[in-house]
């Protein structure tokens, strides 16, 4: 007769019941051998030691099986909570990267900085910018009034001083440089990650040099509204029609999407109440940033801006107090500028210029920058011209012959090899009065370029001429076709200095001349410059009252009509 098993007590089942921890020094199994087979897992006790268990246990005992196996309810809910639970995780990833972007904007922003140019305000550097007398930098800090404090480099900038601060690749040589131009670039990224309006400015004098056709590294795909400045410095009798028109159409080539071209005048403020009002209409709650290249008039066109909002917003009214420095020199300003100008909310941001290294003013010393900057209305240095003085053996020979031969300098910047030309044909120069024309056969030109560069030839000046001057080790040959002789072959644009005309038949002789000219051929030029300008080919600028006479408007199909910006002045 078999014995029964002994009953287990509850002290010998659970060892959360007795004060210490259950140990057996024979375990035996508690059940016949007829059930040694299949041990139940609700029946196991498990000790708080940690020793080694005697069979292997699978993830199917830990969960449980037969009764206490997991509903279905409770795998929804087990689901249900780890969905939870991540969706959590991944908007704590979330908010910690937008708070970095956030971070990224507002460095330069919240940073206490010079309301002229946007330097980090400083004690320590006096000729550094930003720099503000340690007493002045304590008291405006106890009213809580740093937003109101002019560093003293931007005092200097005011009453005309030359002092530059931009180094590196696009940078100006002189002066001490305490930013590169790739830093003042990157102060600008974060725009591609930001809902902002973007206003791009282009210098009409240098249309293709400050362009910025790589906008879009910078502004992401946020919108653009185009704003041509200085077309106060266009010759006298220009239609502007004829210029919205030719800005258009070199804005469509350049396959960049903008909302509307403005032509305007910072200094006059033709075209600022357009401009206005198509940022009134475009922000829509989202901050304005103003971005072009260095020295494009960025800082006076926000002058001109806060102006006219000035007579119907007072806070535009108030910022106009603390408004940033113009100057003439590029760089000026060196950080974002936020500018409160708007009653409905959104901010207005003047950045640092874009610096690029393929411009005069990055070849010249810092003072020569301002030889380099048109000062009035540009009128058109033509050549041959009988107003000009040349030796008489010169003057015939250009008369009989033409250009062919002849070797014409701008300044000490550009040299123009005529090689081949029409008897009638005409050169004419438009950029800065200071850069004069001298003109020699080409057999001489080295050896008057290397006798009179910083002398005659300026800029260079003489004092600057040997600080690293290398000089014009750029040349590009040029052949120009054309099929009309009523209007110029093209236009040869100059990065940061200008443009020349090249008419093949000078357009100021007698009707009766030029017909019995040929219709089609060939201009042949070689156009010396600094390394590293560039040098474009562009259609000529319908500028003068001979431009509007010429110049011919494309027709459009519906389709271009729908996608062409509408342009403004």
């Amino acid at each position: 007769m078999a014995l029964a098993p002994k009953p287990l007590s509850l002290s010998s089942r659970s060892p959360f019941l007795t004060p210490h921890p259950f140990q057996n020094p024979n375990p035996k199994p508690i059940f016949p051998k007829s059930h040694s087979q299949k041990l139940p897992a609700l029946i196991i006790c498990k000790s708080t030691q940690t020793d080694t268990p005697d069979y292997p246990v699978s993830i199917s005992d830990v969960d449980g099986s037969g009764p206490s196996a997991p509903t279905r309810g409770d795998l929804f809910l087990q689901r249900h909570q780890s969905s939870a639970a991540s969706a959590t995780v991944l908007a704590e990833v979330k908010k910690k990267k937008k708070t970095k972007d956030k971070a990224v904007k507002s460095s330069s922003v919240n940073v206490p900085s010079c309301y002229g140019c946007g330097a980090p305000l400083q004690t320590f550097e006096t000729d550094a910018p930003g720099y503000v007398e340690p007493e002045t930098y304590t008291l405006k800090k106890k009213h809580r009034q740093m937003r109101t404090m002019l560093c003293g480099r931007c005092k200097l900038l005011s009453h005309g001083n030359m002092i530059t601060a931009v180094g590196g690749n696009g940078g100006y040589s002189g002066g001490k440089q305490f930013v590169t131009a790739e830093e003042l670039r990157e102060k600008l990224s974060h725009l591609r990650h930001e809902k902002a309006l973007i206003v791009k400015l282009v210098d009409i004098v240098d249309f293709n040099g400050s362009f910025l056709a790589r906008i879009r590294d910078l502004a992401g795909a946020n919108p653009i509204i185009l704003v041509i400045t200085k077309i106060d410095l266009l010759a006298k009798g220009t239609d502007l029609n004829c210029i919205g028109d030719w800005v258009v159409e070199a804005t469509m080539k350049k396959k960049l999407n903008v909302l509307s071209v403005h032509l305007t005048s910072s200094k006059s403020l033709v075209g600022i109440t357009g401009v206005v009002s198509e940022i009134q209409k475009e922000k829509k709650g989202r901050d304005t940033y103003i971005l072009g290249s260095a020295n494009v008039g960025k800082s006076a066109f926000i002058n001109a801006v806060l102006k006219m909002l000035s007579y119907k917003d007072p806070v535009a009214a108030a910022a106009r107090k603390y408004k940033p420095i113009q100057s003439a020199v590029p760089g000026t300003t060196l950080g974002p500028i936020q500018i409160d100008a708007f009653l409905g909310g959104g901010k207005l941001f003047d950045t640092p210029g874009v610096h690029l290294h393929h411009r005069q003013a990055a070849v010249v010393h810092s003072e020569d920058l301002p030889a380099l900057a048109p000062r009035s209305r540009l009128r058109g240095q033509s050549f041959p011209n009988p107003h000009m003085n040349l030796d008489n053996s010169l003057a015939e020979q250009i008369r009989s012959n033409g250009l062919i031969g002849f070797s014409i300098f701008w300044g000490g910047l550009v040299r123009i090899d005529i090689i081949k030309v029409l008897p009638q044909t005409r050169l004419t120069f438009y950029g800065p009065k200071a850069l004069p024309l001298h003109v020699v056969p080409t057999e001489k030109a080295d050896e008057f370029y290397q006798k009179e560069v910083g002398i005659l030839l300026t800029p260079p000046t003489g004092k600057h001429k040997e600080d690293n001057w290398t000089g014009l080790e750029v040349k590009r040959e040029l052949q120009l076709k054309y099929d009309n002789v009523k209007s110029p072959a093209c236009d040869v644009a100059i990065s940061g200095l200008g443009w020349i005309s090249v008419e093949p038949f000078n357009l100021s002789l007698k009707s009766s001349e030029l017909s019995e000219v040929e219709e089609g051929g060939e201009i042949d030029l070689i156009v010396h410059v600094p390394k590293p300008v560039e040098i474009f080919l562009r259609p000529p600028l319908p500028v003068g009252t001979a431009g509007g006479e010429w110049y011919q408007y494309r027709d459009l199909t519906e389709e271009e009509q729908e996608l062409r910006p509408k342009w403004y002045f």
